[in-house]
């Protein structure tokens, strides 16, 4: 596994207010055991040097069990075991990747589940999980809350750019802008 996996001690509360400190987001990962897609999210997506930068600049990553008996502490409160919290955040295939505010008062006393910015429900492929990282690194859901018409903006972009992309691809384009 990818070694900037934060290992603490499953109080989500405290991970959002560490990520806080550093600067950075919480963001969960949801997985299971034998899950083809979590393979899939680990050989290509997070080994691709852009997405591996843009996590460790901008994410602390917390790496919870869809059928787990781990106990982790809800940001409101309650104790439960992985496979409870789960359940109780609708969390229903893997890999589901949550994001939440920068902050607890922006989380409002909230359960996980209310409290998430955006979520990536599955599998996606390199260019729209990059750009999905940087939708929430960046708030981009503060000024479009709909994901698709914010990518079509950044689409427009690197049309605008000349740059070519391809949305299938395993890899994300070569001549892609910093800044983007």
């Amino acid at each position: 596994m990818q070694p900037w996996l934060h290992h603490g001690f499953l109080n989500l509360s405290e991970d959002l207010s560490e990520a806080h400190a550093q600067g950075k987001r919480l963001m969960i990962i949801w997985e299971q055991r034998g899950c083809p897609y979590c393979k899939r999210l680990h050989d290509v997506n997070l080994r691709l040097p852009r997405v591996v930068d843009t996590i460790k600049n901008d994410f602390m990553v917390v790496q919870l069990n869809l059928w787990g008996d781990r106990e982790v502490t809800d940001f409101d409160g309650e104790v439960l075991k992985e496979k409870d919290l789960a359940n109780k955040w609708r969390v229903m295939f893997t890999p589901t990747l949550q994001f939440f505010p920068s902050t607890l008062k922006e989380m409002n006393g909230q359960a996980g589940g209310e409290g998430e910015v955006v979520r990536i429900p599955g599998y996606f492929k390199p260019f729209h999980f990059y750009f999905l990282l940087r939708y929430a690194a960046t708030k981009g859901y503060e000024a479009e809350p709909s994901f698709q018409r914010w990518l079509s903006g950044v689409g427009n972009k690197l049309d605008a750019l000349g740059v070519e992309y391809d949305l299938y691809a395993d890899e994300l384009p070569e001549n892609l802008p910093p800044d983007l």
